[in-house]
This record gives C-alpha cells, structure tokens and sequence, in this order.
C-alpha cells in the first residue's frame, strides 16, 4: 500500500459523509484500541482539578505593615525585633506604611510575625 500524506489523507476525509467518517473512527478505534472521547475527557479531568492545584498553600509570604494604629511606638519595637533595622529605619518603614516588614518568609514566622505586630497595635496583612 502506497504511503499517504496528512494532506492526501484529509482530502480523501473531505470526500466521506458523516456516516462514512462515523463507521471509519469507530473501525480506528478498534484497531488501534484507542478511544477519541479520551482527549475530551482528560480535559475535564484537569479542568476540575486546576482549582485544586490553585488551593495549595504558598511557600512564601510577605508581611505587610498597612498600619501603625495609636501605639506607634510598640509597633517601632516590633519592627526592630522581627528585622535587624535600627530606630530610623524601622521608624521610617512604619511612617511610610503600607510597606512590607518581611518578605519571602515561610507560613508559620509570617503568621508569628503578623501575631505581634497586631499585638502591638498594627493592621497587618499576609500576601
């Protein structure tokens, strides 16, 4: 048998009916024990689990100063200890909020970080 290409292939296709093309894919199916539903079942499959993959936690967070709130000298404190600033810098970050106070932390120093710094009198967020 003479070797077709793609294009001599889908011109013969061209010429079938539906019914035709419907007795041909089910033949290729049983030949080759393939099934052409499986391409568009795959796909739901990962489109349901895509929101799964989403709901994984990060690795890494920012703690972010929003604000200093009335006890803006405790949050000074805070901000000295939870980084090595000195008083101008940290007083400097907690003027200049929002800002970040530590960035690329792991989930349990932010969420500590984030526990004292509201202690203390900020609104911080975790991002």
């Amino acid at each position: 048998m003479a070797k077709l290409s793609t294009d001599e292939l889908l011109d013969a296709f061209k010429e079938l009916t539906l019914i035709e093309l419907s007795e041909f894919v089910k033949k290729f199916e049983e030949v080759f024990e393939v099934t052409a539903a499986a391409p568009v079942a795959a796909a739901a499959a990962g489109g349901t689990a895509a929101p799964v993959e989403e709901v994984e936690e990060k690795d890494s967070f920012d703690v972010v100063l929003e604000a200093a709130g009335d006890k803006k000298i405790q949050v000074i404190k805070e901000v000295r200890a939870l980084t090595s600033l000195g008083l101008g810098e940290a007083k400097a970050l907690v003027d200049g909020a929002p800002k970040a106070v530590l960035e690329g932390a792991n989930k349990e120093t932010a969420e500590k970080a984030k526990a004292q710094l509201e202690a203390a009198g900020a609104t911080v967020t975790l991002k």
